[in-house]
């Protein structure tokens, strides 16, 4: 017969395994992302897609489509002129978000994280339906509105400062 002590034993390496299983299993995330996604994402409703996206700025996502998109809300919103949608976070883009922030009274930081994305996104609107599955949405800037789509996979798609079609993620930049 077990005794009471080796029961509690086993039970808890038992325990002890399954998490370290789960743990490993989870799949890797993006650099200050508070989804876990690799991508901006998004899924039924539009206002509340971008609830949980990760931050840009100058240490997090510093280089990347993400970044290039939210220089692109700077833009709709007449904080960053064109030229300056390039996906690098830089010192400019520090001081438009801190600016976009004030007007749209979220915490003015420099840093777009997820206060600030959760403002933004209370600004998209769903238009349309595709025929390829995806879904067309628009940003209202108070300068501009952009039209973007997000697919099948929830996977938001825009175009950079070039017009060039853009998938927006945190771990790689295309946009120029």
């Amino acid at each position: 017969m077990t005794s009471k002590s080796s029961r509690l034993a086993a039970c808890t390496i038992g325990a002890l395994t399954a998490t370290v299983l789960a743990v490993s299993a989870t799949p890797a995330s993006a650099s200050g992302s508070y989804s876990g996604l690799a991508y901006v994402y998004g899924g039924g409703v539009f206002a509340d897609d971008w609830d949980n996206e990760g931050i840009v700025d100058t240490t997090h996502n510093k280089q990347s489509n993400a970044t290039c998109l939210w220089q692109k809300i700077l833009w709709a919103d007449g904080e960053l002129a064109a030229s300056g949608i390039d996906g690098d976070f830089g010192s400019n883009t520090a001081a438009a978000t801190a600016r976009w922030q004030t007007k749209f009274q979220v915490p003015s930081d420099g840093s777009a994280g997820e206060k600030t994305w959760t403002a933004a996104g209370n600004w998209l609107r769903n238009s349309d339906y595709l025929p390829s599955g995806n879904t067309v949405a628009y940003y209202i800037g108070t300068s501009y509105t952009i039209s973007l789509s997000r697919d099948s996979d929830g996977y938001y798609h825009f175009t950079d400062g070039d017009g060039s079609g853009r998938i927006a993620g945190y771990n790689y930049r295309t946009c120029s």
